[in-house]
């Protein structure tokens, strides 16, 4: 298992990723003399930067709600509906790093 510190420095990392890369390539589009492949690959890389880790966080949230709304269910079985809900939330965050995938990328 790892231990907080690491997890601290991976959760960073990703954000600083997840901010700086589509940055770059929005700086790219920006930029006179940009040369295209660099573009093309700036952009492709921030787009699936948005989908992956969306997709990773999207996740990390669902196992955790879906492990606390097993024990949940299994003593109130009267809150399935808040369960549900909760447990489509995260599928959200997957949405969103689509939509911005597709706007990095158009």
């Amino acid at each position: 298992m790892m231990d907080k510190r690491l997890a601290k420095v991976l959760a960073f990392g990703a954000f600083l990723a997840f901010l700086i890369i589509p940055a770059i390539a929005f700086a790219a589009d920006a930029t006179v003399a940009a040369i295209p492949w660099q573009q093309a690959a700036a952009n492709s890389m921030a787009a699936g930067l948005a989908i992956g880790l969306s997709a990773l966080g999207a996740a990390y949230a669902q196992a955790k709600i879906g492990s606390a709304a097993a024990g949940t269910l299994a003593e109130r079985p009267e809150v399935a509906i808040w369960v549900i809900t909760l447990q489509a939330l995260p599928e959200v965050i997957v949405l969103l790093g689509f939509v911005s995938a597709i706007l990095i990328k158009g």
